[in-house]
């Protein structure tokens, strides 16, 4: 009898414990970066601004969505990226195992690295090396 009560009792510890697990696996961290074709969606996605924080984390004033424009990615690539009024293009590629973003802007010899510290279907984070951070929300 005694030694039914202690196998119960290793069960039930066995069986909380992988539930425990389970339960820190699946609620893990309030961010998640997901693949690829969550920033272009099939064909292409675009982006708007939804909160800017500075390297302080401090919230900055943002534009009104009309005059900021937006970022639109493609599937094949290439983005199109919309601000007071000009239109900068380029090509895209995306890093899922270090998490990072890289545009590459034509006609200049410029290229911007962002690390994404969430994407979903429905947002991307991307912060700079100075730590400051844009929330971007798909339209």
């Amino acid at each position: 009898m005694m030694k039914n009560k202690s196998n119960n009792k290793n069960t039930l510890n066995t069986l909380l414990a992988m539930l425990f697990a389970v339960m820190l696996v699946s609620c893990g961290g309030g961010d998640e970066v997901g693949s690829e074709n969550m920033i272009s969606g099939t064909n292409s996605k675009t982006w708007v601004a939804d909160e800017e924080m500075d390297s302080a984390g401090q919230e900055v004033e943002q534009v009104d969505t009309d005059e900021q424009g937006g970022m639109q990615f493609y599937a094949d690539g290439r983005f199109a990226l919309g601000e007071s009024g000009m239109l900068r293009t380029g090509t895209w590629s995306f890093d899922q195992a270090a998490n990072r973003l890289t545009l590459q802007f034509e006609e200049q010899n410029e290229t911007v690295n962002y690390e994404v510290t969430k994407l979903t279907e429905d947002e991307m984070n991307l912060r700079v090396p100075d730590g400051s951070e844009m929330k971007l929300k798909a339209k």
